[in-house]
């Protein structure tokens, strides 16, 4: 047996998005430069569709140029934080592009998120303006006097944005130029063991992002690009960049819907799309209409999609999908073209960064051996440049100049990695990252509650279900749906758990603390209950 791998360079690649990393140089890859350039080289092409609104690549300059002026206007500067908080709508995007054209930092936030988690985001990014759709601003009402709310809000109602707050502050003229290396935007992603992380994204990871996606799916200049993914998460982000950068249509829907998608994506020329494990099993679902077929998608993001959902999905609807590996600290880094000799695995690490397979002293395993993914860009400002407001949990995800994925994952000697589990007790429910830690703080606010545990179990759909083993104190009863009640007014939709286990006592260590490993083996126990067979729907 070798004593290691060496770190793994890039296997050979398709070369032709090559010319578009050299027609912008490093200190290019910032979204004024980008878009600029492209507006002059594009001009009245079709460029950003959403809802009621397209812009070509010249408008969408003009609004990122405009609204950097509102903005600047309005005493935003470079490094100052603007909290959006708004779904799938072009007032996003006008927001996200003043705000990353004058330097400032866009900061989006999980439309789902209530209490203390949203809290927690307001405490650890200080925003100094708050761009808030109406429907989501009682969860700032809720948030009671504490709350650490920015001094500027900014609604966005049926008329669109509605700024306040202008003093005329000096014009973009003057303003210092943006630097590849700044941070365009604080992207929270949900803890495993603690609160949120907000991920400081750089400029030019963006640009990256646009360069690995669209070479990974193999999106051609001309190509159109649907999303129905949200666009605060990165994935809906960079799917805009492969478009700024290809000279594609953006076209960003304002929600996912199974019976309608077909439809939707022939309505908009659509030819690539993006999905995730769980839209995909939704759609596979869909009773078979001849709407599965009349589009005209080459192609499709096909993350987290189980292996044997992959050959039916391609002859049910005739996308083939592509399979990868990303995280919002990283990039795109993985892709696995289908078909693939290895289908449902990562893929092969593409060019621009190194990885490792490592035991728990950072150390390289053998082929064929588990351990934790590391990785490491050879581009600059590829990857996040750390953790907002959290120099400690920064030094510890790049320890020993890695970055440490904590996620668990085999190499086979042909280049191919495969995912197997996250080391730490993280849990992905239809697309979002869950974090147990907030999910078990909420409960045991409950003066019921003596002690709880949330844990994974698997979906049918793919992905991870919550569930959550409780044990009442002495004398006390709970019914389930009435602990859901209680926490669907305190966490996101997507983080109430679906299953509840009494527990008369909980499985522990040696040192006290709950076995999650014993409840996560256990899994879906006779007996346990389930919130889907009762009928009843968390509010959102």
């Amino acid at each position: 047996m070798s004593e290691g791998t060496p770190p793994v360079s890039h296997p050979a690649d398709d070369d032709c998005y090559d010319g578009i990393v050299e027609a912008f140089a490093p200190q290019d890859r910032t979204l004024r430069t980008m878009l600029q350039r492209q507006a002059d080289r594009y001009g009245n092409r079709a460029f950003v569709t959403c809802g009621g609104v397209s812009w070509t690549f010249a408008e969408t300059a003009e609004v990122a140029r405009s609204w950097g002026q509102r903005l600047s206007d309005a005493g935003i500067g470079a490094g100052d934080r603007v909290l959006i908080h708004c779904g799938n709508r072009a007032e996003f995007l006008q927001a996200y592009l003043g705000i990353t054209w004058i330097g400032a930092i866009a900061t989006p936030v999980n439309t789902a998120f209530r209490g203390a988690q949203l809290a927690h985001v307001l405490a650890n990014a200080r925003p100094k303006l708050l761009i808030v759709e109406e429907q989501f601003q009682p969860a700032y009402d809720d948030l009671g006097k504490d709350a650490q709310l920015p001094p500027l809000l900014w609604p966005i109602t049926a008329d669109g944005i509605q700024t306040s707050g202008s003093t005329a502050h000096p014009a973009l003229s003057g303003a210092a130029p943006v630097q590849p290396g700044d941070i365009a935007a604080i992207l929270y992603t949900s803890g495993t063991t603690g609160p949120s992380k907000g991920v400081c994204c750089p400029q030019a990871q963006f640009f990256w992002w646009g360069i690995y996606s669209a070479r990974a799916l193999g999106v051609r200049e001309g190509d159109v690009l649907m999303t129905a993914l949200p666009v605060f998460h990165t994935n809906a982000l960079n799917a805009f960049y492969q478009a700024l950068l290809l000279g594609c249509e953006y076209v960003l829907v304002p929600k996912f819907s199974a019976s309608g998608y077909w439809k939707t994506a022939a309505d908009c020329g659509a030819t690539v799309t993006y999905l995730l494990g769980a839209m995909a099993a939704i759609l596979m679902a869909q009773p078979e209409r001849p709407q599965d077929r009349q589009h005209a998608i080459r192609t499709a993001l096909g993350g987290g999609v189980p292996a044997r959902l992959q050959d039916p999905f391609h002859h049910r609807f005739g996308i083939p999908l592509v399979d990868g590996y990303a995280s919002t600290e990283s990039n795109f880094l993985f892709y696995n073209r289908y078909p693939s000799a290895r289908p449902g695995s990562m893929g092969k690490l593409a060019k621009g960064a190194e990885a490792i397979v490592a035991d728990e002293h950072d150390m390289p395993v053998p082929d064929g051996t588990a351990g934790e993914l590391l990785l490491r860009p050879t581009e600059p400002h590829s990857f996040a440049s750390g953790y907002f407001g959290m120099p400690e949990k920064t030094v510890e995800a790049w320890a020993n100049l890695w970055f440490h994925t904590g996620d668990r994952v085999v190499r086979h000697p042909d280049g191919h990695f495969n995912f197997i589990d996250r080391m730490k007790d993280a849990i992905r429910r239809r697309g979002e990252n869950v974090s147990s830690w907030e999910v078990e703080q909420a409960i045991m606010t409950h003066d019921r509650v003596e002690a709880c545990a949330v844990y994974p179990v698997p979906s049918e759909l793919g992905e991870d279900e919550v569930a959550t083993a409780i044990q009442l104190k002495d004398g006390q009863s709970l019914p389930p749906l009435a602990l859901i009640q209680y926490l669907e007014t305190r966490l996101a939709h997507f983080a109430v758990p679906r299953f509840v286990r009494l527990m008369e006592a909980m499985p522990l260590t040696e040192n006290g603390k709950i076995k999650k490993v014993v409840l996560r083996e256990e899994g879906i126990v006779p007996g346990m209950w389930d919130l889907e067979t009762t009928g009843y729907k968390i509010k959102r």
